[in-house]
C-alpha cells in the first residue's frame, strides 16, 4: 500500500507527497481592493512542501465575502495580487488550488459596499453571530436568491475559476462545506425552496452540480476539487439524512471528472468509507479528530485505503515544514489557536473549521 510519503498523480501535477495543506481562513487581504499581500506569498511559499496547498477562501464575487480582509478572485487587480502568491509556491517547487468560498448567509452588511446585502437560498438566518471590524455582531436575514440570481452566481464561480488559472493556480477547489453557500443549498434548514433548487434531495443538490459543472467547463475538471462536510453542523447547519443527500450528490458529480473530493469528516467513519466507495477520483481526508487537531496518526488512513491524501490545517500553521517533520516523526511546535488569525482579528472564533 502506498504511503503519504509516496508521489501522487492529481490532475496531470506530480505532487511530492500525500500531505495537503487544508484551507485556512487567514484575514491578511490587506492589499487594496481586497488583494493577496506580500505577507502571503510568503505565507504559502514557506508551506510549498506540501503535496497540495490548498488556499484561504477566496471570495468570487463582492457579495461572496463574509469575513473581515478574506481576498477575492473577481477583479484584475486580485488576479495581479494572487500571481506574486502562486509565483512564490511554484519557484519552491509546490502546486497550489485557489479555494473559492461564497459565504452566503454567513457574513454581514457591513462588511459590503453600500447597497449589498448577504444572499443565501432562502430567507433563513442562521442563529450566531459573525466577527467585524466594528466587533461581533448577530447574522442578518439573507436575502432570497432569484433564479436569475443563482445563475448569475454559477457564472460568478466559473469566472473566478477562470481568474485563479490566470493568476497562475492549478486549479481551483470549490468551498461546499462548514455551512457557506454550497453547503446551505444542500441543507433543508437553509434551503426552503420549492422550485427545482429545493424541495428534495435532487433539488437540493442541483446549485453544487451546476457550480461544478459551470467551472469544469471553464478550467477543465481535472483542475477543479470540491470540500464537503456531510452532516456538519458548523454555522447553523441541520441536515438529518446526509447519507441520501451526499450520496445523491457524489453520484451526480462522479462524471465530471473532478480532480478530487475533499471530505471534512464527521463522527461517521461509515459515511465516509461509502462516499469513498462512490466517487470515482481522488479522495482527500480532513479526519474527525475533535476535540484534537489532525495529527501523524492520521497518516495511517492512507495506507489502509481510507483516504488517497490527507490534509492538515492548525499544524501546518505551526509547523511550515510539516511534510519533514511528519517523515522524521518530530517535533511539532504546539499551535496557538489565538494565534490563527492575524492583524485585528485576534478575538475571531473561528477555529472549529480548521483541521
Amino acid at each position: 500500500m502506498p504511503t503519504a510519503f509516496d508521489s501522487y498523480e492529481l490532475g496531470g501535477k506530480r505532487l511530492a507527497n500525500r500531505i495537503v495543506m487544508a484551507p485556512m481562513t487567514r484575514s491578511r487581504a490587506y492589499g487594496p481592493g481586497a488583494g493577496a499581500t506580500e505577507l502571503m506569498a510568503t505565507y504559502y511559499a514557506q508551506r510549498a512542501g506540501a503535496g497540495l496547498i490548498v488556499t484561504e477562501g477566496t471570495q468570487p464575487s463582492t457579495v461572496g465575502q463574509g469575513y473581515p480582509d478574506t481576498p477575492g478572485l473577481h477583479s484584475a487587480e486580485q488576479v495581479a495580487a494572487w500571481r506574486k502568491v502562486t509565483d512564490a509556491v511554484h519557484r519552491e517547487g509546490g502546486v497550489i488550488f485557489a479555494q473559492l468560498m461564497h459565504t452566503g448567509r454567513i457574513g454581514h452588511p457591513s462588511l459590503l459596499p453600500d447597497g449589498l446585502h448577504p444572499v443565501a437560498p432562502s430567507a433563513v438566518p442562521a442563529k450566531g453571530q459573525i466577527y467585524t471590524h466594528q466587533g461581533p455582531k448577530d447574522f442578518v436575514t439573507p436575502k432570497e436568491l432569484t433564479e436569475a440570481e443563482i445563475n448569475q452566481t454559477i457564472d460568478d464561480f466559473a469566472a473566478a475559476a477562470r481568474n485563479a488559472v490566470a493568476a497562475g493556480f492549478d486549479g481551483v477547489e470549490l468551498h461546499g462545506a462548514n455551512g457557506y453557500l454550497i453547503q446551505q443549498f444542500l441543507a433543508p434548514n437553509s434551503n426552503r425552496r420549492t422550485d427545482a433548487w429545493g424541495g428534495t434531495a435532487d433539488g437540493r443538490i442541483r446549485f453544487a452540480v451546476e457550480v461544478a459543472t459551470a467551472v469544469a467547463e471553464a478550467i477543465g475538471g481535472h483542475r477543479v476539487g470540491l470540500r464537503l462536510s456531510p452532516g456538519n453542523p458548523y454555522n447553523d447547519i441541520a441536515e438529518d439524512a446526509p447519507e441520501e443527500t451526499y450520496g445523491a450528490l457524489v453520484a451526480r458529480l462522479a462524471p465530471l471528472g473532478l480532480a478530487y473530493l475533499h471530505l471534512v469528516e464527521g463522527p461517521d467513519r461509515d459515511l465516509t468509507r461509502r462516499l469513498r466507495k462512490e466517487w470515482p477520483g481522488a479522495l482527500i481526508l480532513n479526519p474527525y479528530t475533535h476535540p484534537a487537531a489532525t495529527g501523524p496518526d492520521a497518516l495511517d488512513l492512507v495506507e489502509d485505503g481510507t483516504a488517497d491524501m490527507i490534509a492538515f490545517g492548525s499544524l501546518f500553521l505551526a509547523n511550515p515544514d510539516l511534510p519533514a517533520r511528519l517523515a522524521a516523526g518530530g517535533p511539532y511546535n504546539t499551535p496557538d489557536p489565538a494565534a490563527f488569525f492575524g492583524g485585528d482579528h485576534r478575538g475571531y472564533t473561528d477555529y472549529p473549521t480548521l483541521a
